[in-house]
């Protein structure tokens, strides 16, 4: 008799782990940018240059149906949530955060995703997957608390922020569970996309009337051009794909990618890597293999 059970959708792992681990890569440069262009203007340039490399991804697929309300409403609030606050939280938060505390909170993103798959989505959590939420969790979390923070205090304000942040990012994966299962991948990028360029264009063209855009040289005008392909369109594009094959909760897990890809970004940088830090990214790790190894009645 053959067996029935659903394939193991690797293919879905590995966009999903690309995904993450380019948003890692680009969070940990962005810091570069955040020095010559002030927030809203570097949000503001990123969309509108992701919206011209993605012009041709917002025609409707042949076998695609029309947008109906409850998809525009998921579309805006996935940009909103997603893009746009999401942003504005983590970038000022981390403006008022120490590194620690910014290192702890984010950790909990991967926990945020299931809570809110389970409340949102209905979807049961098997016990090996919340083994895996709860490795990364900790693994992350002791990461961070093994940086040297230099001193550096937050305030509840940052705190308070990061936070937001978190629940925004939870929020972006079981949204787009819910789209990805009517709309491509590649326009949904698209649209939420133009919904945030709309968003940021008031704050952001206010920010440009005072800008030198003389100032940057082109080396950054050339690394604001990988941040809006890599932040609005690849990225988006992975993790959509890879999020209609898995349960928004697994899904979450890979989000333990993001800091792992930022502490290589910081190894090619010519920072060091501690004991502590390598065991607490090989526990993110293996919290991840745990929740996408596939069952013994699967193979």
């Amino acid at each position: 008799m053959p067996n029935s059970a659903p394939r193991t959708p690797w293919l879905a792992y590995a966009c999903l782990a690309l995904s993450t681990s380019l948003v890692g890569s680009y969070v940990g440069l962005s810091k570069l940018l955040l020095a010559v262009f002030p927030v809203f203007l570097l949000a503001w340039l990123r969309f509108g240059m992701a919206a011209v490399l993605m012009a041709s991804w917002l025609k409707r697929g042949a076998n695609e149906a029309p947008l109906d309300s409850r998809a525009r409403r998921l579309l805006f609030l996935e940009s909103f949530l997603g893009n746009f606050l999401f942003s504005i939280c983590l970038l000022f938060g981390l403006q008022a955060s120490s590194v620690v505390v910014a290192g702890v909170i984010l950790a909990g993103i991967p926990a945020a995703v299931a809570l809110l798959s389970w409340l949102s989505l209905g979807e049961r959590i098997a016990p090996r997957v919340l083994i895996g939420i709860a490795l990364g969790v900790g693994g992350i979390a002791l990461v961070a608390l093994g940086k040297n923070d230099g001193g550096a205090s937050t305030s509840p304000l940052g705190a308070a922020l990061l936070l937001g942040a978190v629940f925004c990012e939870a929020c972006y994966v079981v949204i787009g569970k819910k789209l990805s299962a009517n709309v491509s991948p590649k326009r949904i990028s698209a649209l939420i996309n133009l919904w945030g360029l709309a968003l940021v264009t008031p704050l952001g063209l206010w920010q440009a009337m005072s800008f030198d855009f003389s100032q940057p040289s082109l080396g950054i005008w050339g690394l604001l051009l990988f941040y809006a392909a890599a932040a609005s369109m690849v990225t988006v594009w992975l993790w959509m794909s890879g999020l209609r094959k898995v349960p928004a909760a697994k899904a979450g897990v890979f989000m333990v990618f993001l800091p792992v890809a930022t502490a290589c970004i910081g190894l090619l940088l010519g920072e060091r890597l501690s004991l502590t830090q390598s065991l607490a990214y090989g526990l993110a790790l293996a919290g991840v293999l745990l929740a996408t190894l596939p069952d013994s009645k699967q193979t």
